[in-house]
């Protein structure tokens, strides 16, 4: 089932979701026909689409918001605190080509800041599925619970079939003792890649998406920095304030240290190109993220943090 499919049954067997768009129609090319008044696109307006959501909401809507994942994060960030998040109003935000998946756009249109954001909004959920797979089997309890929330939109098809979704719950791939990956989102596919490589170098490795980082699987993370000699963090993301920073605050939380390797963009946008160029002039395809662990000496015996791994 894709995306659309998915917000269309939805939408149709339950007359509270109103579908609505800052003339951005991608996701939703054939639901105006199906929705009907129920469908409204504000035009280039993010700002007033969250206002209007926030609005609908208050009378018992669920509103289901979609933009650039750029501009709704960024351009209508106050909206999105002051009306969805402080009152805390089932706004659901759709963000379209967050991350590395904003590949042939500039500065402007990257959107790799926006989990930092959106997590630091009261009372506001945050979630990035892996795939297609992923976003469908997440997304009828987020659109169903009473939070707001904000879902990195992805749509990439992949052959992995996911668990089902638990709010708040990491997805445990695998568990490792030498290793262990901590990843969301399009990376998840490149983590795989990177997976099969080191464990044909004969290391122990673990993988975990974590689809929900707000809230977060804790415990997930504690027993990834507790079991392995070294955590990684894998995002599409700027370090500051992303997954990095998330464990973290768990750790410190919990009066932990832990070697962790951090591969997240530092302080720069990445370099416009097709996907797969983007990923590989910032080294973030599977091979490169296994020579970098390998380059990494994960047989050590005082806890440390280790030096993050830069995009340069």
């Amino acid at each position: 089932m894709s995306y659309e499919e998915l917000l269309t049954e939805i939408a149709l067997s339950d007359e509270r979701f109103i579908v609505m768009t800052a003339e951005n129609r991608a996701l939703v090319r054939n639901i105006p026909a199906k929705l009907g008044n129920r469908f409204i696109d504000t035009g280039i307006t993010e700002q007033t689409m969250i206002g209007a959501a926030a609005g609908l909401a208050l009378r018992g809507r669920t509103p289901v918001v979609h933009a650039l994942a750029s501009f709704l994060t960024m351009r209508a960030f106050e909206f999105v605190r002051t009306d969805a998040g402080i009152p805390n109003l089932p706004v659901k935000l759709s963000s379209f080509i967050p991350g590395f998946l904003s590949d042939g756009n500039g500065p402007t249109h990257q959107a790799v800041e926006d989990i930092s954001l959106m997590r630091g909004i009261p009372n506001m959920t945050v979630f990035a599925p892996a795939d297609e797979d992923d976003l469908v089997k997440m997304l009828p309890q987020i659109w169903n619970h009473p939070n707001p929330s904000y879902v990195r939109i992805n749509t990439r098809k992949t052959d992995y079939q996911h668990s089902p979704f638990e709010l708040g719950k990491a997805e445990i791939i695998a568990e490792g003792e030498d290793v262990t990956i901590l990843t969301y989102g399009l990376l998840f596919e490149q983590a795989l890649i990177a997976v099969d490589i080191l464990k044909n170098e004969g290391l122990s490795v673990g993988l975990i998406n974590m689809r929900s980082l707000k809230p977060v699987d804790e415990h997930a993370i504690l027993h990834a920095t507790r079991n392995s000699k070294l955590t990684v963090t894998l995002e599409d993301h700027f370090l500051t304030g992303g997954l990095y920073s998330i464990v973290a605050e768990v750790l410190l939380k919990h009066g932990l240290t832990a070697n962790v390797l951090p591969f997240a963009l530092n302080e720069k946008w990445f370099k416009p190109s097709l996907l797969p160029n983007v990923m590989e002039h910032e080294g973030f395809t599977g091979k490169q993220i296994a020579e970098k662990i390998l380059g990494y000496n994960t047989r050590f015996h005082q806890p440390q943090i280790a030096v993050p791994q830069f995009s340069e």
